[in-house]
């Protein structure tokens, strides 16, 4: 039997299985995708074997796991560690024969065991220590670093051990090195390896590279789909979330649309000091009351019925089956997506198209949801704690941030109905927008890095 860890170099380098007897194998890869290239160098030893896979959740391990099992005779017996790593220290609080901690992608960085010994070194002075809040990176690659307290107040630029390996000093990097936030891997001349990676299953994309001679091109941009919130539209929620999308634009394109629920035009207690505009922009929704009128709205104003409801978005549950059928629609004709980004009832439909990512295989096809100030729904409530199995991010304000739109517990239960190995929660105190600045920006960062 063989252990192989599925995990980046710098998550191994703070936790890892102990097995006695059990040979294990480190890729020491910088990101996932590197992953398939050492798999074809290491063919041999993985030939014949029975081979036990391991990751941080589990879904690392389901794509790698598919392309070994592609390599035909001698690699059939691939199996992997059900819900990872996480879900195996939930049973062996005192860790087990895992070691050290757990890399997480959210703010608590990494999770301990009942056992404290430290795993990790600094990769400067030697030291014991395990600590990554500070975030300290390769001038190089940009890959995560440990670097105690002591040493980095001493130095502000270092070089990863695997850097080192290939002879890069820290006083040949170019100021390209330190702007560039685009990240790099090795990819094969045969592009076949990077054709539309969203349009097939997370595995398939595998199976289908090729590598010969190894060159070095930024990696395919992710394409997100980005759901509104209620009575907003594509136009709005783009300029909204403009500064967002340039802190991502070299990890993702974001593609915005409009709801296909068109809402009519009211305000509450008009007078003459605060005119109606004469022209506006049409808003939209994804879910709406069961009194909702489905025929097409003109452009008169007209007051509200009652005074604003800061809870009305719990009695818009109706109009599920149109915008999933209108969903099914956009992924064919913009298709393909890697991801749905969802804001406020956005985010609450992107959570029941999380919640049938698997029945809706073949016609909406995604990797993961990012859920913005997101709230569950009637709708979902056959689902339990821990029981929808789609990775996921969830971003949404703590009780500091004072959300006024979405109580920030309707926004933790929705990300508790997450299978935990999968999901990673950022909390700010910034209410309900999407954070842009550090350090809950590196944690989306870190989270879509994941896909690349």
């Amino acid at each position: 039997m063989i252990l192989l860890d599925a995990r980046n170099l710098y998550e191994t380098r703070i936790g890892k299985f102990d097995t006695p007897d059990v040979k294990t194998l480190d890729p020491e890869i910088r990101q996932y995708s590197d992953l398939p290239l050492w798999i074809d160098s290491n063919s041999d030893q993985l030939r014949g074997n029975n081979i036990l896979m391991y990751c941080t959740g589990g879904i690392r391990c389901e794509m790698a796991s598919a392309y070994i099992r592609s390599k035909g005779a001698g690699f059939e017996n691939v199996f992997q560690l059900y819900g990872g790593i996480q879900r195996y220290m939930e049973q062996f609080p005192d860790g087990g024969f895992f070691k050290g901690k757990n890399f997480v992608f959210d703010h608590r960085v990494s999770v301990g065991s009942l056992d404290t010994n430290i795993l990790g070194t600094c990769l400067l002075c030697g030291a014991s220590f395990d600590d990554y809040t500070s975030r300290c990176r390769c001038t190089h690659c940009r890959m995560l670093v440990l670097i105690c307290d002591s040493c980095r107040e001493k130095n502000s630029s270092y070089v990863c051990e695997l850097c080192q390996k290939n002879g890069k000093p820290v006083d040949s990097v170019s100021s390209m090195d330190y702007m560039s936030e685009e990240v790099l891997e090795p990819v094969s001349n045969d592009h076949s390896f990077y054709v539309d990676q969203a349009a097939e299953s997370p595995s398939s994309s595998w199976i289908k590279g090729q590598h010969t001679d190894v060159v070095t091109k930024p990696i395919r941009k992710l394409r997100i789909l980005c759901l509104h919130g209620f009575r907003q539209n594509a136009s709005s929620f783009k300029g909204r979330t403009s500064s967002f999308a340039k802190k991502l634009k070299n990890m993702a394109e974001f593609v915005f649309i409009d709801a296909p629920h068109e809402l009519p035009f009211i305000y509450q207690n008009h007078t003459s000091e605060t005119p109606i505009p004469n022209r506006c922009n049409r808003k939209f929704a994804w879910l709406v009351s069961s009194d909702y009128d489905d025929r097409k709205h003109d452009a008169d104003w007209s007051m509200a019925k009652a005074p604003f409801d800061s809870l009305q978005y719990q009695q818009q549950t109706e109009g599920f089956d149109k915008s999933i059928d209108y969903l099914k629609t956009i992924f064919s004709q913009q298709g393909p997506f890697d991801g749905i980004l969802g804001f406020s009832q956005g985010a609450a439909m992107a959570a029941l198209v999380g919640a049938k990512m698997e029945k809706l295989k073949g016609e909406i096809d995604f990797r993961f949801v990012i859920l913005c100030s997101g709230f569950a729904v009637n709708n979902i409530a056959e689902y339990g704690e821990g029981s929808i199995n789609c990775p996921s991010l969830h971003i949404f304000g703590n009780k500091e941030g004072k959300d006024r739109q979405i109580n920030c517990e309707a926004s933790k239960h929705v990300a508790s109905l997450f299978e935990k190995g999968c999901s990673v929660t950022v909390e700010h105190d910034l209410g309900h927008i999407i954070p842009t600045r550090s350090p809950y920006i590196d944690e989306i960062k870190d989270f879509l890095r994941r896909f690349m």
